[in-house]
């Protein structure tokens, strides 16, 4: 039987976790900060309509705090963690098959179903682990793992697609990939890019097209695999058993100076305790 790969990625993951637990935070302006809250690294929507770029220094931040009211937050990796492993329990719901792609992405295996039943399946999976875990997600489903990723990124980008794209048909895969930048394909970093368009080729169809003789002398297997992922054959597989870690490390910088030896100790021992909790799931 034939089998459909799906993308699952939360929406504004870290500000998303914020929200479960203060709903009052919903329509708002939300920002998350790095450790030792050196910069912007998650955002909602509001806040990106207001401009905040990813990576903004908190010190710029704060100039515009001054002008608009902006809701921030020092990450918090324990909380992020959890919910993250409350959503990836809650996909096993539909498929064993789940590769863990990183904090707030998973792929799935999901068997062929009808086109017409397609979006009606995501919309179902959406709905449920919204309400299960509180994160809203998008999805995106196609024949291979990168036309997965485009998807994802449709569902993410257009309104109209409340939050699931399925890239199953020719003319829809076509489409998709004339429009799509050969930089936002998943795989091609800034040297394929520029490599890519020395050679005029610019879009994603463009790259699918191309000879894979040509594409195996310049970019090597790497760039055969995205080719022929393109095309629709599947060369990614679900990773369902990831490497072992060959280390673990659980850290956080302060937010201010510690000078009491007791509140040092109380740190330390949460810290070997998560490091303890992630060495005995390894």
């Amino acid at each position: 039987m034939t089998t459909l790969f799906a993308l699952i990625d939360c929406n504004n993951f870290y500000v998303s976790c914020e929200h479960v637990f203060q709903p009052t935070l919903w329509g708002k302006p939300v920002v998350v900060l790095s450790n030792n809250d050196g910069c912007v690294i998650a955002r909602s929507e509001e806040a990106k309509a207001l401009g905040i770029p990813m990576g903004l220094p908190a010190f710029q931040l704060a100039d515009r705090l001054q002008e608009q009211p902006i809701d921030v937050f020092s990450s918090n990796y324990a909380l992020y963690g959890d919910m993250s492993a409350r959503v990836m329990t809650t996909l096993a719901q539909w498929t064993p098959d789940v590769e863990v792609y990183s904090i707030d992405e998973a792929f799935l295996h999901l068997s062929a179903l009808p086109s017409e039943a397609l979006m009606t399946y995501g919309q179902t999976m959406r709905t449920t682990i919204q309400q299960w875990t509180g994160i809203p997600v998008s999805i995106g489903i196609g024949p291979t793992k990168t036309l997965a990723k485009l998807a994802n990124r449709l569902a993410k980008r257009s309104p109209e697609a409340r939050g699931v794209v399925t890239l199953t048909s020719p003319t829809e895969v076509e489409a998709t990939l004339a429009q799509t930048p050969i930089e936002d394909i998943w795989g091609i970093g800034p040297g394929y890019t520029r490599r890519l368009k020395a050679k005029d080729i610019r879009t994603a169809l463009q790259l699918r097209n191309v000879h894979g003789q040509w594409i195996r002398q310049q970019l090597g297997v790497v760039g055969l695999r995205i080719v022929w992922e393109l095309r629709g054959i599947a060369c990614l597989p679900l990773e369902l058993c990831p490497p072992p870690k060959q280390s673990l490390m659980v850290s956080r910088f302060f937010g201010r100076p510690i000078t009491a030896l007791t509140e040092m100790r109380e740190a330390v021992a949460t810290y070997m305790t998560r490091a303890a909790e992630k060495l005995r799931r390894a």
